[in-house]
């Protein structure tokens, strides 16, 4: 898939079409990249996310269950369970 040069900011732009989970086109734009491998690994990770596929990298699957669960927890509880993610889980499964 292909990421695009914007030659007016001088940086690079991944564009491209994804199925959403109810089954619906949607056009995605992300600007701002330094480098177009940048913006290569971004569209790589937001199809992962999308499509929940099981070969997702399970530091990929902890950063979407932290983005959904932050939101949702206290500051007290969320920095505990963020010391648990980071001193003992994560480490365990690299």
């Amino acid at each position: 898939m292909p990421a695009y040069k914007d030659s007016k900011q001088g940086t690079w732009y991944a564009s491209f079409y994804f199925e959403n989970w109810q089954g619906v086109k949607q056009k995605k734009l992300k600007r701002g990249f330094a480098t177009k491998k940048d913006a290569l690994a971004w569209e790589r990770e937001f199809l992962l996310q999308q499509a929940a596929d099981l070969t997702m990298t399970f530091e990929a699957f902890v950063e979407i269950y932290i983005t959904d669960k932050k939101k949702r927890l206290r500051e007290n509880t969320w920095s505990v369970k963020g010391h648990i993610i980071r001193t003992k889980i994560l480490p365990y499964f690299k």
